[in-house]
């Protein structure tokens, strides 16, 4: 398994990414600089959390323009996998590989802490090793993570099962209180179409050693080999 990892200005997760994908996979990525228009011949591209260009127009906005993304989408509608992780899944939406759009938080605050997940579907390569309905915790770190999708959207997402993870609280209840930014119908990660393409806001690359809190993390990338 071949991973690249796109490094953008202001990123601040591709190390955590690296040494995740490291410690999980016994594989470092490639690191590539998203400048780099040739995209190296890999199996899986990981777009890292963090604030590229400096969430100036939109968070992921600039992003999207980025030399590489071309290379991105084109490989992406070719079957490569592809996964954005917070600003990734903005920049997912801003290319178009993934519907909707990342919102400023309902309480326009920054929110960083541990969320609870519920894992909504396995019938996908990124969460295989994990159970429908199973409850994990992991990290989130964002100003704009309200996800929104008109109804259009958010009815063909229900309906084809690309809702890949909700906000719940520990026991696996959803509710006002246990949903961090506002988003609708409570998501947390969405695929495409095709399932081979996944965003999510929360981060997993921070949820892969006891050490920093807990491994609920590993499995995504354990999945994808």
């Amino acid at each position: 398994m071949k991973i690249a990892v796109i490094i953008f200005p202001g990123s601040n997760c591709d190390r955590d990414t690296k040494k995740a994908v490291a410690q999980t996979l016994g594989c470092p990525p490639i690191m590539h600089w998203h400048a780099d228009v040739e995209l190296p011949k890999v199996d899986c591209v990981i777009l890292p959390g963090g604030f590229s260009y400096g969430d100036y127009l939109r968070s992921g906005a600039m992003a999207a323009h980025s030399p590489v993304m071309r290379e991105v989408v084109g490989q992406a509608k070719k079957g490569i996998l592809v996964i954005g992780i917070c600003n990734g899944f903005q920049i997912l939406t801003e290319v178009g590989l993934l519907p909707g759009v990342l919102m400023r938080n309902k309480n326009l605050k920054f929110v960083c802490r541990k969320v609870w997940l519920s894992i909504e579907t396995t019938k996908n390569i990124f969460t295989s090793r994990y159970r429908k309905g199973e409850i994990i915790g992991v990290p989130i770190a964002h100003h704009d993570g309200n996800y929104f999708a008109d109804e259009y959207n958010l009815k063909m997402l229900q309906d084809n099962d690309q809702v890949v993870l909700r906000y719940v609280d520990s026991a696996g209840r959803r509710g006002p209180d246990t949903n961090p930014n506002g988003s609708v119908d409570d998501i947390a990660g969405i695929l495409n179409k095709g399932k081979n393409v996944l965003g999510m806001m929360p981060h997993p690359e921070r949820a892969v050693d006891e050490a920093i809190g807990g491994t609920s993390g590993r499995r995504f990338f354990e999945s994808i080999t």
